[in-house]
């Protein structure tokens, strides 16, 4: 005979209320009557199926907001989503993020967030993580909150995080560690307008949001800075397409402008030794004048050329000294008023009280020289050249002026650009290829200044440029 107790019908209902559990499926109906040790096997069950669903709830939701956070890419875009969305899983009025750098020596603030009107802590403010709080959370791998901030920076005066922090009016703080594929990249810091706004008892929900952040985050991090690669590997590629485009120019140039110049001088030169061949010493003289203004071009061209070429290159460097600019400038007019001299061209200085510039003088000359030879070459025999450099509040203008026929708004477009024909002609036949102006205009940048031109057609010109006291 079996004396065993006939089985209790509860049991199988227990366990088909696990079996449902197993599936997700929380809202069960298990029988908790009579209160003896199996109703109460059933009262402990029902509570395991509510804490369960209401942890499978927050994790299908932390889930669900991961997901929508991991379709941005930029890590800038991905945390603009989690400061959007997290508020459905976790209090705050500011979220910070902060990476590792220096081989995770330091740590510095990478981006925040805030629905407060003042944000202090910015990208600039860096911390070393030996010795600090930070340190600790990431050895320990554990969320840190701060329900007190007042009390806590009162507490520990010396931390300049927690007084920008609090200075910004938050009352406390939950600080995560970011760590991806066990590697730290840094930390995620919510913050919250309200005291105790983080309970203890959340945890593990806050290290499974890190967990989340981190993968999501690094992932961003490593998107941005190929981003970044990306974009300076095709500006890369912009100069080196400009630096090809301005070689296949300079040869075309060089092809031009040099092959007729090279071909006179050679048959001038043959003339001059051909023994056979009298000519008068007046022809000769012509000859050699042609010779020198011929080769004069081809200096100037190639000067100009190379110029240009070390500039682009980024090759352009600057030995800049204290310079008396109204001596620089006086000395650059009475050489170009003695070289204007056969055009009947007057080049004057106006009056101007002494003043102190910081620049390369050799490379300041011949910005000076570049714009008065314009200026005599395009106005008529027997006009005036004008010099002038004014004070203004945060450095010198140098402006020259002209008497020729000034600009069309067509050339106004082509100013300071390689290669750029105006126009105007030269009123003594002097030569030009358009390089003048684009050297000037890169060599006055280089100085922290501005070039510019004034003109109405008919009217002359007037081109500047600026030099600042500092820059």
């Amino acid at each position: 005979m079996d004396d065993s107790p006939p089985p209790d019908a509860r049991i199988p209902r227990y366990i088909a209320a696990a079996e449902q559990m197993k599936q997700g499926q929380f809202d069960l109906e298990v029988p908790t009557t009579p209160p003896d040790e199996i109703g109460r096997l059933g009262t402990a069950l029902r509570d395991l199926a509510r804490a369960l669903e209401s942890r499978y709830r927050e994790v299908q939701q932390l889930e669900r907001i991961t997901a929508r956070i991991n379709a941005g890419l930029l890590l800038d875009d991905v945390l603009d989503n989690v400061f959007q969305d997290f508020r459905e899983v976790i209090p705050y009025d500011r979220i910070g993020l902060a990476l590792l750098e220096e081989n995770g020596q330091q740590v510095r603030a990478r981006w925040a967030r805030s629905d407060l009107p003042v944000l202090k802590i910015n990208r600039n403010f860096t911390q070393p993580l030996a010795g600090s709080s930070l340190e600790v959370i990431l050895r320990t791998g554990q969320p840190r909150i701060l329900n007190d901030l007042p009390a806590y920076l009162a507490a520990k005066p010396s931390s300049e995080s927690t007084r920008l922090i609090v200075a910004e009016g938050l009352k406390s703080s939950l600080t995560c560690p970011l760590i991806a594929n066990g590697v730290p990249i840094g930390f995620i810091f919510f913050s919250s307008a309200r005291p105790h706004a983080y309970d203890a008892a959340h945890v593990d929900t806050f290290r499974h949001i890190a967990e989340q952040l981190s993968v999501i985050v690094e992932k961003g991090r490593l998107v941005s800075e190929i981003a970044v690669q990306k974009t300076a590997i095709e500006q890369r590629n912009d100069e080196l397409r400009h630096l090809n485009e301005l070689k296949n120019a300079f040869l075309g140039i060089a092809a031009h402008d040099l092959r007729s110049p090279i071909g006179l001088i050679q048959m001038t030169a043959e003339l001059l030794l051909d023994s056979e061949t009298e000519l008068p010493r007046e022809q000769q003289t012509k000859f050699t004048q042609d010779i020198l203004r011929h080769t004069g071009h081809m200096l100037t061209l190639l000067n100009d050329l190379l110029d240009v070429s070390q500039i682009e290159s980024g090759n352009l460097s600057l030995e800049e000294t204290s310079i008396d600019l109204a001596a620089l400038l006086e000395e650059a007019v009475k050489w170009h008023a003695l070289v204007a001299t056969p055009k009947g061209t007057r080049v004057q200085l106006q009056p101007a009280a002494p003043g102190q510039v910081h620049a390369d003088p050799l490379r300041l000359r011949q910005v000076i020289d570049n714009l008065i030879s314009n200026a005599v070459k395009y106005s008529p025999p027997g006009s005036l050249v004008r010099v002038e450099m004014q004070r203004f509040d945060r450095g010198w203008r140098i402006a020259v002026k002209d008497q020729g026929p000034g600009l069309t708004p067509a050339d106004r477009q082509r100013l300071f650009q390689d290669f750029a024909r105006l126009s105007a002609r030269p009123t003594g036949g002097e030569k030009s290829v358009g390089l003048g102006l684009a050297i000037v205009r890169r060599i006055v940048e280089a100085h922290g200044g501005q070039v510019g031109a004034d003109s109405e057609p008919g009217q002359g010109a007037t081109f500047w440029f600026t030099l600042p006291d500092q820059k």
